[in-house]
C-alpha cells in the first residue's frame, strides 16, 4: 500500500496531467497554424481556409488526416534509420519543453526551480533533429538547409541566453512561476502608479524585449529569417526529401517551438497570467484566459512580421546576430546588474 501511495499513484497523476496537457497543446497548435494562414490571407486580401467546418475551423484536422493517410517515401540513397528518427527527435524535444511552462497560478506539470534552464537546455537540442534530417536525406539542398539552420539557431541562442540573464537578474530565480510573480510590482509601482501592465518587464527591459522577439523569430526559422527553408535557393531546405507523416512531424515541431517562444515572451516580459490592471473587473477573468490572450497577441505579431519584412540575406542574418544583438545583450547585462546593485531594486525568491 505504501509503494502504491508513494510511487504508483503520483506517477499516474503526472501521466494523466501530461496526456491532458499534450492533447490541449496539440489542439492549440492546430488553431495557431490555422491563425497563421488566416492572418496571411487577410494581409493579401483573400479568405484563407474557409470550407472545412465553419469558417474553416477544421482545416488543420483535415490536413492531419491527409498527411497520416499519405504513403511515406524514403529516398533510396538515404540513411533510413536516421531519416525516420529525425522528425521524431524534433517533435518530442519541442513538446517536452512545455512540461515546466505555467499557464496559470499552479497550472504547471513540473514546477521545478530550474525551469528556465530546462527550457533553454531542451530547446537547444532541437537543432539535432534538423541536422539529422538534412544529413540523412543525402541531398545537397537538404544538407545546406541543415547547416544554415544549425548556424542560425546557435547564433541566436546566444542572444536569447543573455536576454534571459537580464530577466533573471531582476527576478532572482530560475523558476518560471516566480518570474511571473516578480512582475506584480515593477517600474510602474516604483513611480507611484497602481499595479498595471507598466510593471511587467517589457517596459523596464524594453531593448531586451525587442532583441528577444527578433531572436525568437530567427530561432524558430520564421520569416524574415526562414533561410533554412528558402524556396528560392534551397527548394525546401532540410525538409525537401520529406513527405507524409515525417514532414508533418517536422512542421508540428516547428510550430510547437513557435508556440513555446510565444509562451516564453508572455512569461518573461508580459506578466504571464497576470491581468493588465490589478482591479475588478479584470481580476474576475481567470489567469489562464489572460495567458492565452497574451500568447495569441505575441503570435499575431509573429504572423504580421512575415507580411511586411522582406527576407534577409544570410550574411545579414549572421551580422545582426553577432555584431548587433550579442554586443547589445552583453551591454544590457552589465547595465542591468549595475542599476540593480546601485539601487537595490529587484526581487529575491
Amino acid at each position: 500500500m505504501d509503494i502504491f501511495s508513494l510511487y504508483v499513484w503520483p506517477a499516474l497523476i503526472i501521466l494523466g496531467q501530461s496526456l491532458l496537457f499534450l492533447v490541449v497543446l496539440l489542439v492549440l497548435i492546430a488553431y495557431i497554424l490555422l491563425a497563421d494562414r488566416k492572418v496571411w490571407a487577410a494581409v493579401q486580401l483573400r479568405r484563407g481556409p474557409n470550407v472545412v467546418g465553419p469558417w474553416g475551423l477544421f482545416q488543420s484536422f483535415a490536413d492531419l488526416l491527409k498527411f497520416v493517410l499519405k504513403e511515406p517515401t524514403i529516398p533510396a540513397s538515404a540513411n533510413k534509420g536516421v531519416f525516420l528518427l529525425a522528425p521524431l527527435v524534433a517533435v518530442v524535444l519541442a513538446l517536452a519543453t512545455f512540461a515546466v511552462v505555467p499557464v496559470a497560478d499552479g497550472w504547471v506539470i513540473a514546477n521545478i526551480n530550474i525551469g528556465i534552464l530546462y527550457v533553454f537546455a531542451i530547446s537547444s537540442l532541437e537543432v539535432y533533429g534538423v541536422i539529422m534530417g538534412g544529413w540523412a536525406s543525402n541531398s545537397k539542398y537538404a544538407f545546406l538547409g541543415a547547416l544554415r539552420s544549425a548556424a542560425q539557431m546557435v547564433s541566436y541562442e546566444v542572444s536569447i541566453g543573455f536576454v534571459i540573464v537580464t530577466v533573471l537578474l531582476c527576478v532572482g530565480s530560475l523558476n518560471l512561476t516566480n518570474i511571473v510573480y516578480a512582475q506584480q510590482d515593477g517600474l510602474g509601482t516604483m513611480l507611484g502608479l497602481p499595479n498595471t501592465f507598466l510593471d511587467w518587464h517589457w517596459l523596464s527591459l524594453f531593448p531586451m524585449f525587442v532583441v528577444f522577439f527578433i531572436s525568437a523569430l530567427a530561432e524558430t526559422n520564421r520569416p524574415p529569417f526562414d533561410l533554412p527553408e528558402a524556396e528560392s535557393e534551397l527548394v525546401a531546405g532540410f525538409m525537401v526529401e520529406y513527405g507524409s507523416t515525417p514532414y508533418m512531424m517536422f512542421m508540428l515541431g516547428e510550430y510547437a517551438a513557435i508556440t513555446l517562444m510565444c509562451c516564453l515572451t508572455t512569461i518573461l516580459f508580459l506578466g504571464g497570467w497576470l491581468p493588465p490592471f490589478n482591479f475588478v473587473p479584470f481580476t474576475w477573468i481567470p489567469g489562464v484566459i489572460w495567458f492565452l490572450a497574451k500568447v495569441a497577441l505575441v503570435f499575431f505579431m509573429f504572423a504580421m512580421v512575415k507580411a511586411f519584412v522582406p527576407r534577409y540575406r544570410y550574411d545579414q542574418l549572421m551580422r545582426l546576430g553577432w555584431k548587433i544583438f550579442l554586443p547589445l545583450s552583453l551591454a544590457m547585462v552589465v547595465v542591468v546588474a549595475f542599476v540593480l546593485q546601485l539601487t537595490g531594486w529587484g526581487n529575491t525568491f
